[in-house]
């Protein structure tokens, strides 16, 4: 009889594995938001910004050396004040692409925050219903995951991606394409 019990609750704790197991859900959030047509629009605001900031750095620079080199021409031929102003006037410029490297790095931080902040809600609301839908009580990242048996995991990654207006065929290699081909086309320009 205490046999049988035992082999009874070895059973039920069996079972009862074997259908928590059930309820556990993978997905791979990094490649939905990745993915995702709204992270296009992003990455064109982003490049963009970091385009132009570039640009008036490069125009900063320009100026710098511009006036640099005229300092070294022409110092010996101005007066204690002209030399004094025009060596103020290099200080200054140094300061100000100083300042603005700084400034321009956290304001591209802060940019690149703020537009990830809805596409990362959305994907994240996405993969809640769709989890919620099919019963999971649990959902790991697959990209996280150090080990998970395929067999008892439910991956909702392709739910996920139909839900978020992913093309099936686009995959993170033909997105890399796609940006080594804007880069390449920008680089030609």
């Amino acid at each position: 009889m205490n046999m049988k019990k035992l082999f009874v609750i070895a059973l039920a704790a069996f079972a009862s594995l074997t259908l928590s197991a059930q309820t556990i859900g993978r997905v791979n959030f990094n490649e939905l938001v990745m993915l995702m047509p709204e992270m296009d629009s992003a990455r064109e605001v982003i490049a963009a910004s970091q385009k132009e900031a570039e640009e008036t750095y490069s125009a900063m620079v320009e100026e710098y050396q511009n006036k640099a080199t005229q300092y070294q021409q022409k110092q010996a031929t101005w007066t204690a004040a002209i030399r004094e102003s025009k060596e103020k006037e290099l200080y200054d410029i140094q300061n100000r692409i100083q300042e603005f490297q700084s400034n321009i790095s956290q304001e591209l931080q802060q940019q690149q925050s703020q537009l990830m902040a809805p596409i990362n809600e959305k994907a994240s609301n996405a993969v809640k219903e769709i989890a919620k839908a099919k019963g999971l009580t649990l959902l790991l990242d697959s990209t996280q995951a150090l080990y998970f048996d395929e067999a008892a995991v439910v991956d909702i990654t392709a739910d996920a991606r139909k839900a978020l207006g992913i093309a099936p065929d686009r995959t993170l290699e033909s997105l890399q394409a796609e940006l080594q081909a804007q880069a390449a086309a920008a680089a030609g320009q």
